[in-house]
Order: C-alpha cells, then structure tokens, then sequence
C-alpha cells in the first residue's frame, strides 16, 4: 500500500484513538480533528509520532454557529498538509439519552448535527478534495432497534446508516463508503459491571467486544475493495437476537 494518509474525527479518545493509533500502525499518516479534548489529542498526537508516521491535530467544533462553512475548511486544511489524504472516519459522536416525551429541539440538533449532519457534510468536502477514496462511518447496533429512551440519539445514527448506503450509492467508484455498528465494547464510565453482564447475556458470542474487534473490521473495509455500502455489525450477534416474546418462554 502506498502512503496515505486519513482524517478521524474525534480521534482523541475512545474509539477515535483506537482507530487513530491503528491507521498509524499500518502505514497512515493520521490528521486528529478534536473539539475539547486537546490534551487527549496531544497525548495521541505524541505516541503517532513516536510510531514513525505523521500526526497534526486539527480542532473544529461541530457546533458552532459557523459549522458547515468550518467543516470544508476542515477538510481543505488537512489535504494542505497531507496531499495525499485518502481515508475519512466519521467517528465522533453526540450522545444523550432521552425519550421523545423528553426531547427538545436543542437535543435535536445537538445529536443530528454531531451524528448526521457533520458526516455527511464531511463526506461531500472530502469527495470534493480527493480524487478517490474510502469513508467509513462509526453507527452503532441499537439501529436495528426501536429504543425510544435514546430518541434522539438513535435517530440521527438510523439516519446516518440510510445516509451511508446513499453516499456510497452517489460517490462510486470514486468514494468507497461503509459503516461499522460497534455493540458492547466501550461501555459509558457510569456503566456498572452487573449492568454490563446483563448485557453479554444477551449477546450469543457470550462476551464483551474490543476496541481490536472493531479495528479489524476498519481495516476490512478499507482494504476490501469489493465492499460498497455495507454496514458491519461488530456485536458479538447482539443485533440478531431478536426472538421475541411467544408460549415456549412465556416465564409464567
């Protein structure tokens, strides 16, 4: 593979610097975009380095009032510096969760524009800089769901799956795009250990994920170039239990 370079958002913390690190590892020169978590960014930033491949950080703020215009110079500065950009990972993400008794406009467009509205503005920015190229969204299983205590959540991450398929659709051959839909394998801070188990014990693996897990999965979408448009579940089959309620286990 020739040197390329890629653009994670939200590559900082969590999965973002998973990915971050990963790319680096394998021969990608890593442009970090990060909103508030600078030291975390300079923290990654230094471990790239130290890996052998180039990293600068890139802030923007996906909320701002300026957003859409601050998400094409985003992307216009990354390629200034890395000529050779070729991978986008929309991979930060907004998340509150709230029933839709409970949603208000604000929470609504906290959650689209971070979720839907910024990859999907990105993806058009970053068709418009490379001749050709890869993206891979970041979703998340509960799409296969109708959660409605994460209303506004999960509806931008359903939107941003049927916009994955759209983009693909629109931008080939020149733009491959694809998603990952992680199940448990970064649980929120708050989460206890007797809410995770119960979790894996609706998982048919039995297990919790890793963040390796969903690396390999980056690394096949990019490096398959047969795969259009395909949303990968890496939840262990979380997605696919869905057996419902009938007489045989009926627990009364």
């Amino acid at each position: 593979m020739s040197a390329q370079a890629a653009l994670i958002t939200g590559g900082a913390t969590r999965l973002g610097r998973h990915f971050a690190e990963a790319l680096a590892s394998a021969g990608y020169d890593i442009a970090l975009h990060v909103n508030s978590s600078r030291q975390e960014a300079e923290e990654a930033a230094k471990v790239i380095r130290e890996s052998g491949r180039a990293c600068e950080i890139f802030s923007c703020n996906f909320l701002s009032n300026a957003a859409e215009d601050d998400l094409g110079e985003l992307v216009r500065r990354v390629k200034a510096r890395f000529p050779h950009l070729g991978v986008l990972v929309n991979s930060a993400s907004a998340y509150e969760p709230a029933p839709i008794a409970q949603t208000d406009m604000a929470m609504l467009e906290t959650q689209f524009r971070v979720n839907m509205f910024t990859p999907l503005l990105l993806t058009r920015h970053f068709a418009d800089a490379v001749d050709e190229g890869r993206v891979v969204n970041i979703i998340d299983n509960k799409v296969t769901y109708h959660q409605y205590p994460y209303a506004a959540y999960l509806l931008s991450k359903k939107s941003l799956a049927d916009m994955t398929r759209m983009a693909a659709l629109e931008f080939s051959p020149r733009l491959r795009v694809n998603g990952i839909a992680p199940g448990v394998v970064l649980p929120a801070s708050q989460r206890t250990s007797d809410y995770i188990q119960w979790r894996i014990e609706g998982i048919p693996a039995d297990r919790q994920g890793h963040p390796d897990h969903l690396v390999q999965a980056l690394h096949y979408l990019l490096d398959n170039a047969f795969v259009v448009g395909q949303i990968l579940f890496v939840d262990g089959g979380e997605c696919i239990n869905l057996e419902g309620r009938h007489s045989e286990n009926y627990p009364g």
